[in-house]
């Protein structure tokens, strides 16, 4: 796939780095696909490493088919065919996403680390994932950051007071138990849901609370 698709205002940007929850970032980017919205799509090295750990995923990030992120058992399988995947190297600056000038519709880093979180929050920029969410709190776009951590000690709250305060939304992976989860999946969608949400991307994917 092209490094360099013409940008659409409806683009959405996923980064994927090295906290447990890789789980999240597939089912999100299904979602998302099947939306029908393209989906910029960035993996750091930790992150591939979960992905291999947790989903049995062997990522290699210099020469990678993004489409196999969308590859699932039945329970998470989908109509892949409606919206389109585009994947960027980690220290590909040269990539649209890493310029303001290239419009989206908002970013989620998915899962979070807290080492991605902090050096977000302190502006870094050392790889593509840091400087697109630069740039989406820069242009005041949207950027959910999406941790996966427990316990949080001081310098974690306050990395995500300072995201807060600069625009981000924190919206940690804790799911809700008022829909009447009875799968692991459940459980997964609901977070994804709510990061849906905050994205416009509409969705079915639980019950709302007071739906009967």
């Amino acid at each position: 796939m092209s490094d360099y698709p013409a940008p659409k205002p409806s683009d959405l940007v996923v980064g994927i780095t090295g906290a447990s929850g890789a789980i999240y970032a597939r089912r999100l980017l299904q979602v998302l696909v099947n939306s029908g919205r393209r989906v910029h799509v960035t993996i750091s090295p930790s992150g591939a490493e979960v992905l291999a750990h947790e989903l049995g995923l062997s990522i290699d990030l210099t020469n990678f088919d993004p489409l196999r992120l969308l590859e699932s058992d039945a329970a998470l399988s989908g109509d892949n065919s409606r919206g389109e995947l585009v994947y960027h190297h980690f220290q590909n600056f040269r990539a649209g996403i890493a310029s303001g000038s290239f419009p989206t519709g908002g970013m989620v880093v998915c899962p979070c680390s807290m080492g991605t979180l902090a050096s977000i929050a302190s502006g870094q920029s050392t790889n593509l994932i840091q400087r697109a969410a630069d740039v989406h709190l820069k242009e005041r776009r949207k950027l959910i950051v999406v941790p996966r951590e427990t316990p949080l000690g001081s310098i974690q709250l306050e990395n995500m007071k300072r995201l807060a305060d600069a625009g981000a939304v924190i919206l940690p992976a804790m799911p809700g138990f008022y829909h009447g989860p009875t799968s692991i999946l459940d459980l997964v969608d609901f977070v994804v849901g709510r990061i849906c949400d905050q994205l416009g991307v509409p969705h079915q994917l639980c019950k709302r609370w007071s739906e009967p």
